[in-house]
């Protein structure tokens, strides 16, 4: 009774979590200041700037029940259907019982009125598995079950909400562009259990948008500080001097596991842009442009007389997309956008994203030489065709040709080949350092294709696989497409 008890008390919570009324709009308390010493402000000790922000740090933890056998006999994982082709019979367990898995992170308060703001990752069970619980622990011992508000992957951000008779301790919010390399930062979290735990460093870089933790398609733009992170530490606030919210702790480099002094904050700017739209509309709506963008080196902007690299070349544009719409065009270099100077296709991927579908944005590009700007009215990347079909469209440069006999006898390929025959291959296409003509496709991510569209359709944004057949041998090989901007 008492286990048929537990798994209802968390169906009931999960109904409520899912059945919500809907949510009230999210109110933060803002400060553009950049810090500076002030009266009030000691700079023998920072005792005072942590008392302003430890009581909106929350220890988050999430909990999951699985069923695990007690018996000595079971099926071990992955062999149930050899089990069944062979017809012998499942091997039973003498009964089951129910354990909880519980995961731990950080978070923090960012109203009032409940909303608190973490990393996906610490309220995202493994393998696409459901979290039944999510419970929340204020600094002040208080425990609260906590509602899944939304979430979003592409950032790593999830805010949460809790119901409390009383008013939160809410962190003012900082503006993180006005960060600066040497800034002084404290990584506040829950790390390993042991309860809320500050460290100390300073910001040892910004824009850090390369580093692929995050995964493919994703949109990083992290705080770099030597302030430790530990696990636990995630969700947890990275604040300036004077208390205020200017990252959520995210990640680490380290080889070992453990802090050596590279820490990932994402920035408060980013991430309570990305909470705003969860709250208000359930969803991260996301601008779109519909290009593929490059950045430019050394010889390709002085090919196209241009005086330094900075901005973002367009090299491809799609068809009936807000870019074509707009007059882009394959070549235009985009410098400005919205009058923030762009410096790198991952910048311009990173600000389109932040801006909402339906807005007309002013584009400044350089063309032939001659600087002009268009007028563009975003798209919407969450209902584009290229992410509702999952395929991809960037076979820039990539000539293929369904096999024939008449091509098989031209190039003498044997009639157990079957795929595409690459007849050409431009040295600017993604497919270039891995492909070349008179090879032939033969799967793609594991699926065999015939077709052109087949091809396409099952090449996804990130790290493909290929198998392809050259000269008489198969072998794999990879390659990394980007999504469409």
């Amino acid at each position: 009774m008492r286990l048929l008890s537990t798994i209802l008390v968390a169906a009931a919570i999960t109904m409520v979590a899912l059945c919500g009324t809907e949510n009230p709009p999210l109110e933060v308390s803002k400060d553009d200041r950049t810090v500076k010493a002030t009266e009030d402000i000691s700079v023998v000790s920072y005792a005072d700037v942590l008392e302003r922000a430890t009581p909106s740090v929350v220890a988050v933890y999430t909990t999951r029940l699985e069923s695990v056998s007690n018996g000595s006999f079971f099926a071990p994982r992955g062999m149930e259907e050899i089990f069944r082709q062979f017809g012998m019979p499942m091997p039973q367990s003498r009964g089951s019982e129910e354990r909880e898995s519980t995961g731990v992170g950080s978070g923090v308060i960012i109203s009032n009125d409940g909303y608190i703001i973490t990393n996906r990752h610490v309220v995202a069970a493994e393998r696409g598995q459901k979290i039944d619980e999510i419970r929340v622990r204020l600094s002040d011992d208080r425990e609260y079950t906590a509602e899944l508000v939304g979430a979003d992957a592409k950032t790593d951000v999830a805010v949460l909400r809790i119901e409390a008779d009383e008013a939160l301790p809410a962190i003012k919010i900082a503006n993180s562009d006005l960060l600066r390399v040497g800034d002084v930062v404290f990584a506040i979290g829950n790390p390993l259990r042991v309860g809320l735990t500050a460290t100390k460093g300073i910001v040892s870089a910004t824009g850090r948008d390369s580093l692929d933790i995050l995964g493919a398609g994703s949109y990083e733009n992290f705080i770099q500080t030597d302030a430790a992170i530990n696990m636990g530490n995630s969700g947890g606030a990275l604040i300036d001097a004077w208390g205020r919210l200017i990252g959520i702790n995210t990640a680490i480099l380290s080889r070992s596991g453990g802090n050596i002094g590279i820490g990932l904050a994402i920035p408060s700017n980013l991430a309570i842009g990305v909470a705003y739209k969860i709250v208000s509309s359930g969803e991260v709506q996301r601008g779109l442009l519909g290009i593929i963008p490059g950045d430019l080196n050394q010889e390709l902007a002085e090919s196209f007389g241009l005086e330094s690299t900075q901005g973002a070349i367009v090299n491809q544009v799609q068809e009936d997309s807000p870019a074509e719409e707009g007059g882009l065009e394959h070549g235009d270099v985009i410098v400005e956008i919205e009058g923030t100077v762009i410096e790198s296709a991952r910048q311009l991927r990173l600000m389109v994203s932040q801006m909402e579908p339906g807005r007309e944005v002013q584009v400044k590009i350089i063309r032939d030489g001659k600087t002009k700007t268009l007028p563009i009215t975003l798209g919407d990347l969450n209902r584009s065709t290229a992410m509702q079909d999952g395929g991809v469209e960037d076979l820039r440069g990539l000539e293929l040709q369904p096999l024939d006999q008449a091509l098989r006898d031209t190039a003498s390929i044997p009639d157990e080949v079957s795929g595409l025959y690459v007849k050409a291959l431009d040295e600017d296409s993604p497919f270039a350092d891995v492909l070349r003509p008179a090879v032939v496709i033969v799967e793609v991510n594991r699926v065999q294709v015939k077709t052109i569209n087949e091809f396409k359709n099952n090449l996804r944004v990130g790290v493909n696989h290929l198998y392809v057949w050259y000269r008489g041998s198969y072998v794999y090989v990879a390659v990394r497409l980007e999504e469409t901007e």
